[in-house]
């Protein structure tokens, strides 16, 4: 199959609606993610190490986690299952065991600090060997978002995509069977990187798709016509799915676009995020609207990187002082904009920047949650909210008759 492989990878990067084009490139969402989890994930070693982990998956950090990683487009739909506290099989057995929680905090501790590849590896045969009852390679998809170079995701449908391509049987929930695959992801991506990249979200999403029938690979066929059938209903499925996602994108620019317009005609500078400046509205770039560059802040490198991601920020004309900024959420994780907001927030206090969430009217409701939690309001940071329609509506007149920055909190509400 390694001969084969590279016309099935020019398939791959050729198809629109591949895993490849949805995700893995063009794809801000997806970049903005890794550092989210890796904040997320270092919140749940805090709360393992402070005893406030709790003993049900619902209303942990480690529930966070796992919905930013589930939001990652199809790839990882699912991927908060496995960690769903199921009391009557009592897995997996981190939330009422001690010791196991406590091994697992450290288990992630060690992988956010590891920086090789041998390193993972002992920390893995470390968790391996404790076995604990429900806890297996699901694992990976947060050591990928920690170690995109190092460490592939697994799920079923990767773990099926790799049996098919390769004539294996790997076992989908035994540590050992994982490390056996990675060992073979490891060659190929070495052997095809040209095609590929160093990244293994590349070429897991191959695996997905070739393991969720979306491509037919070598000798793989239909078992039955009913099985065909399913597959051609999927293959809808998801083009409507990539459909709604393109206009969800359109809709994310259009409120974008309002955002320059009117914080120019208040007079501040205006940038976006660094990988939306191509981005198109009604035939024009955003980057027609923005400074050349973010100013330099006084923030570690870090920090500023997060910065540079959030939607839009607002500066007092010829400074670097943030005077507002804006995260637009369509269906990613509203949490995680509040984390990028929050970042700037207490990186910069004497800026005393207004924060703002953008959101579609329909999740009005969600954001209001969000912004309820307990550990949203102890962290101090006020943020407000702006519905789409209503930025829709007023960015004319804001713009018009707009005196100030704080011509915003017209529009905004708090909860």
């Amino acid at each position: 199959m390694s001969a084969a492989l590279p016309p099935l990878i020019q398939q791959y990067k050729a198809d629109s609606e591949s895993v490849y084009n949805t995700w893995f490139i063009n794809n801000e969402e997806r970049l903005k993610a890794f550092r989210s989890i890796r904040r997320g994930v270092q919140q749940v070693v805090k709360d393992i190490k402070a005893g406030s982990f709790g003993n049900d998956f619902k209303g942990t950090s480690l529930e966070f986690v796992l919905g930013v990683i589930s939001e990652q487009k199809q790839v990882f739909q699912g991927a908060a299952h496995p960690f769903y506290w199921k009391p009557k099989l009592r897995i997996p057995d981190i939330y009422e065991h001690e010791d196991n929680k406590r091994a697992f905090g450290q288990f992630l501790e060690s992988c956010l600090a590891a920086t090789t590849e041998q390193q993972l590896l002992r920390e893995i045969d470390i968790l391996d060997r404790r076995k604990i009852k429900g806890l297996g390679p699901a694992v990976a998809s947060i050591l990928y978002f920690l170690h995109p170079t190092l460490m592939p995701p697994c799920n079923t449908a990767i773990v099926n995509g790799f049996n098919a391509l390769f004539g294996e049987k790997i076992k989908l929930g035994s540590w050992s069977e994982y490390l056996r695959m990675r060992d073979r992801l490891r060659d190929l991506n070495q052997e095809h990187r040209q095609h590929l990249s160093l990244d293994y979200g590349a070429l897991s999403g191959l695996l997905f798709d070739v393991g969720v029938k979306k491509m037919i690979a070598g000798d793989q066929q239909f078992a039955t016509d009913e099985d065909r059938d399913k597959y051609q209903q999927q293959a809808q499925k998801r083009h409507k799915e990539v459909q709604s996602e393109a206009q969800e994108e359109n809709q994310h620019t259009e409120m974008q676009h309002h955002l320059l317009r009117v914080g120019k005609a208040l007079g501040c500078d205006v940038t976006t995020a660094i990988n939306d400046r191509n981005r198109l509205c009604g035939g024009q770039k955003l980057s027609f609207l923005c400074l050349d560059q973010h100013p330099e802040l006084p923030v570690p490198a870090e920090v500023a990187s997060t910065i540079r991601l959030i939607d839009i920020v607002w500066f007092a004309p010829g400074t670097n002082r943030v005077v507002a900024a804006f995260e637009v959420e369509k269906s990613t994780s509203i949490y995680s904009g509040i984390l990028r907001l929050t970042d700037l927030a207490f990186s910069m206090p004497e800026h005393e920047t207004a924060l703002y969430l953008v959101v579609p009217d329909a999740r009005e409701k969600e954001v209001q949650a969000q912004l309820s939690r307990p550990a949203i309001r102890a962290a101090g940071a006020t943020i407000r909210y702006i519905l789409f329609s209503e930025l829709r509506q007023h960015c004319e007149a804001l713009c018009k008759f707009g005196d100030s920055p704080a011509a915003m909190l017209k529009i905004a509400r708090s909860v």
